[in-house]
């Protein structure tokens, strides 16, 4: 069945709106429960720093506990580091609210499995079918409490971030997720660590910082003298770098990095991985594969060709050999401790990878299924590539809001922007007719 609610990652939507409001979460919850199986086991719940968490919280814990689901909660954690300690705590499933690099207006709700993987798909649209379902049985949860979680997930990063020491690192933490744990971790392991947004207050969170403005963070390592500087996203399973000159370093160049240290034959990315990445890899001798964004696709295709290393460029970047999702934590950690192992500067690497100049116009949109089933909207993707000529076109829906992403990237940035520009326009004017 087509899924209504769930996009590429959980439920998400404007709180107070059609499903980021209590009484939709409730029977989230309670549908949840229903699909995951009461009475076989506890569900951990996490969520991030937005002032809507703690009611989405308790409604979630309530409807799980209705259906019979015993229930643990985390409290304020990175999305990964929920999913990491599923396993080491037995649980069922894992839930997080949070909507990660969206503005604290927004919220979401994503569930992982056993294995502390995303849920797939079918199994989300399972949970919608359930949503309209009678209420349970007798049978009611236990809300139970621990006090070993979190440490839990803070020791397994600072034994895999090793020592730092001699390393003089700037954090930004989105104000989100990731505020108090960045600092400590990097701090423990030696590093010199100057930790900014690390105050939230409900409603600061991703606004003007973190992994999707990274230019504040940049320019302070440049300008503060600093070796490396990270920025996390709101729920923290992105990592965003800039180098001691201030560039920004994306997913692509932490998969450069990794894969030629690791040796690995292969690479998993998106249809958003730069061109450049792809070329220079296979001077190298490494295949990348692509699959459509989102990282639990890029995961699914790790499994399938046995695969330890994928990503996306926004800095989700998954180890398999470590962990089952993105996390910009220990994405950092395991990048900071293969540079000062190597002896490297991440600038190094940002002058080997040359990237394709690449554009991202956003097209709102009032119907982004209609957009994509236009008649119109292939011939003009295929005159775009005829004006383009060497380069990469993708018109894909966003999966969280109300968009059309036009990406387009080549050798020329004044061509690849006249065509982003021109595409985007036409999308918008096939959104106005719609």
């Amino acid at each position: 069945m087509e899924r209504r609610y769930f996009g590429t990652d959980g439920v998400r939507g404007v709180v107070g709106g059609e499903v980021m409001n209590a009484d939709f979460v409730l029977r989230l919850g309670r549908a949840a429960g229903r699909v995951l199986g009461s009475g076989r086991g506890k569900v951990l719940i996490g969520r991030d720093t937005r002032a809507s968490g703690s009611m989405l919280e308790a409604a979630l814990t309530a409807g799980l506990l209705e259906a019979g689901v015993d229930v643990e909660r985390v409290g304020v954690v990175p999305t990964p580091g929920l999913a990491y300690l599923i396993r080491p705590l037995g649980a069922l499933a894992g839930a997080v609210i949070s909507a990660s690099h969206n503005p604290y207006t927004d919220n979401g709700v994503k569930f992982f499995g056993p294995e502390g993987t995303k849920i797939p798909d079918a199994l989300e649209a399972k949970i919608e079918a359930a949503l309209d379902g009678g209420r349970p049985g007798q049978a009611v949860g236990r809300l139970l409490h621990s006090e070993e979680s979190q440490r839990r997930y803070r020791d397994y990063l600072l034994e895999r971030a090793g020592d730092l020491s001699g390393l003089k690192i700037l954090v930004d933490a989105a104000n989100g997720a990731t505020h108090a744990l960045a600092p400590w971790v990097f701090s423990q392991a030696g590093a010199e660590v100057f930790a900014i947004c690390v105050s939230p207050d409900g409603k600061n969170i991703n606004r003007g910082c973190g992994a999707t403005e990274p230019s504040l963070m940049a320019r302070l390592v440049r300008e503060l003298g600093f070796d490396v500087g990270v920025a996390f996203d709101g729920d923290g399973d992105r990592a965003v770098f800039a180098d001691r000159q201030g560039r920004i370093v994306t997913g692509d160049h932490v998969l450069y990095l990794h894969a030629l240290a690791k040796g690995v034959r292969a690479v998993v990315g998106t249809e958003m991985t730069n061109l450049g990445l792809e070329k220079a890899l296979a001077r190298h001798g490494i295949e990348l594969l692509r699959t459509k964004v989102g990282d639990r696709y890029v995961y699914e295709r790790m499994i399938a060709e046995d695969l330890t290393l994928g990503g996306e460029p926004s800095g989700h970047v998954i180890f398999r050999d470590h962990a089952q999702t993105g996390d910009g934590l220990l994405t950092a950690a395991l990048t900071f401790q293969l540079l000062k192992r190597q002896g490297r500067d991440l600038a190094e690497v940002v002058d080997e990878l040359l990237l394709y100049p690449q554009l991202i116009e956003n097209v709102r949109v009032a119907d982004k299924s209609a957009i994509m089933r236009h008649p119109e909207l292939e011939p003009l993707v295929e005159a775009a590539r005829q004006r383009l000529g060497e380069g990469r076109i993708n018109v894909r829906p966003s999966g969280t809001e109300p968009l059309v992403r036009v990406m387009v990237e080549g050798p020329d940035a004044a061509l690849v922007s006249e065509v982003a520009r021109w595409l985007a326009g036409e999308l918008s004017r096939l959104a106005a007719v719609e």
